[in-house]
């Protein structure tokens, strides 16, 4: 795989703008069925950290795999603030007045967290093997274009009625409509596929793995091309792209440490105008250092390097710059709403707490039921709750460490004081962390005091963790609207 081109000399389009979007970073999480609970942790952990997506790819003839809407849902309730989306939907086994109904429907759970990759369709063998159309390419394209329209008219609240080739809706009542203005991204490589994208889709989400990065350009061109014929501005079309790579000491391009991986998906920022990068994932680690690595240097190095916004951009004219929409949180919200799933969470482990304390009689029984409620058999558990939930907390602590409170110290010196006491906090805060988790291990050895240390270990673990959230939003929830995250 080569590098990406440098400004100013793309191969087969000229120079290409930087269409000045906001930058975003997500994973890829394979949904193997086989390993549901490293599935969810994992998109649990995308949330703590700061990661903007997570999505799934969806293959409903894959007997392996978890059905994507289903999981899809499940995550929406399990986090507070990352975006879900499938990546993409198989369109010919997602009918498309149902699909529309049902991203409305989790937008509106999820408070306005849900996107539509949507994608025509491949292996038709597996999908007329369950019942799915068996279509042409050309066949797959008109029958994309038709589902878009459907899927819009549902959500624009007029009845729907569509006569067409492949979908023919008569009066169907339209809505919900959805909390917010759901994003259509297309996954597509083909001319027509890539012109059907600049007329009518709000983004383009191609994976690397399929195309090579000096072919990006000449896309581009054909996407902006049909954006322009249909009266519509290119930089309204997002580029968003799904990526593979390794934290080693390759110099490949995404081979090799992460502030190499920054510098090379800035230049691609620049150079091509993608501002979307999906990490295909399977490991917690990969996961943090793109999260706490890879995405705050990149955005650092791409705001550098756009300047104010009313400069020249060095790769083609000046372009409007893209705020801050209404549905996006601000920094100090994104902090309260984080906070506010670990307090959920926190009551969560509470109530357990008291479950188990009141349905056993003596040691014994106490040992018996956490056995029978082990990972191995219910990931619901007292014990592997808190050591989820303390993962957790442990993750946003980190994440604050390594990226949020450097740059509020750079930024505005008279925090010093407050940053100085949280991260004393943060090590008490460990400390009881590890208390609970003692607690545990006598209870489980059937120990006499045990359900009583995990109550105390409970009790303090609690007084502190609310303390300390109280005290970071007071102090810190200001200071990050005025200067955000990184």
């Amino acid at each position: 795989m080569t590098e990406p081109p440098e400004n100013g000399s793309l191969a087969g389009g000229g120079p290409r703008p930087d269409y000045r979007h906001d930058l975003m970073f997500g994973v890829f999480i394979t949904p193997v069925a086989g390993q549901a609970d490293a599935v969810l942790e994992l998109s649990r952990l995308a949330d703590v950290v700061g990661l903007d997506l997570v999505t799934f790819q969806d293959h409903p003839y894959q007997a392996r795999f978890l059905d994507t809407w289903t999981l899809l849902s499940v995550v929406a309730a399990e986090t507070a603030n990352v975006r879900v989306a499938p990546n993409v939907a198989n369109l010919p086994l997602r009918q498309p007045v149902v699909l529309a109904r049902s991203a409305a429907s989790l937008d509106i759970l999820s408070g306005g967290r849900v996107e539509l990759g949507l994608g025509a369709g491949t292996f038709w063998d597996a999908i007329a093997a369950n019942g799915g159309p068996r279509l042409t390419p050309g066949e797959s394209v008109d029958a994309l274009a038709e589902a878009v329209e459907v899927i819009r008219a549902i959500w624009n609240g007029q009845p729907v009625r569509h006569r067409g080739r492949h979908y023919t809706v008569d009066g169907a009542h339209p809505g919900p409509p959805p909390a917010h203005d759901i994003e259509i991204w297309r996954g597509a490589y083909k001319p027509r596929m890539l012109r059907l994208t600049g007329a009518k889709a709000d983004g383009w989400i191609p994976s690397l793995a399929y195309l090579e990065l000096e072919q990006l350009p000449d896309m581009n061109a054909r996407i902006d091309e049909a954006a322009t014929n249909a009266g519509r501005r290119p930089e309204d079309i997002r580029r968003l792209l799904n990526i593979d790579g390794s934290f080693g000491g390759g110099g490949g391009f995404l081979q090799g440490p992460p502030e190499q991986w920054a510098q090379q998906l800035t230049q691609l920022t620049l150079s091509t105008g993608t501002s979307a990068y999906i990490l295909s994932v399977s490991s917690a680690d990969d996961l943090r250092r793109f999260a706490e690595e890879v995405a705050p240097a990149t955005r650092e190095q791409v705001a550098d390097a756009r300047g104010a916004p009313d400069q020249e951009s060095p790769t083609g004219p000046v372009l409007i710059e893209t705020t801050r929409s209404a549905r996006e949180p601000s920094a100090g919200q994104h902090l309260i709403d984080v906070h506010d799933a670990l307090r959920g969470e926190l009551t969560q482990l509470r109530d357990l707490a008291v479950q188990v304390a009141a349905g056993t009689s003596n040691a014994a029984t106490v040992r018996s039921f956490v056995n029978r409620m082990t990972i191995r058999q219910n990931h619901w558990t007292l014990g592997t709750f808190c050591e989820t939930y303390c993962r957790t907390v442990t993750n946003h602590h980190v994440l604050e460490h390594r990226s949020v409170f450097p740059h509020l110290r750079r930024r505005e010196a008279a925090l010093g004081p407050v940053i100085d006491r949280l991260e004393e906090e943060h090590e008490q805060i460990a400390e009881l962390l590890e208390h609970v988790d003692q607690a545990l291990v006598a209870l489980v050895a059937a120990e006499e005091d045990g359900i009583d240390r995990v109550g105390r270990a409970m009790d303090l673990l609690t007084d502190a963790l609310l303390s300390h959230f109280a005290y970071e939003e007071r102090e810190l929830v200001p200071p990050l609207d005025r200067h955000g995250f990184y």
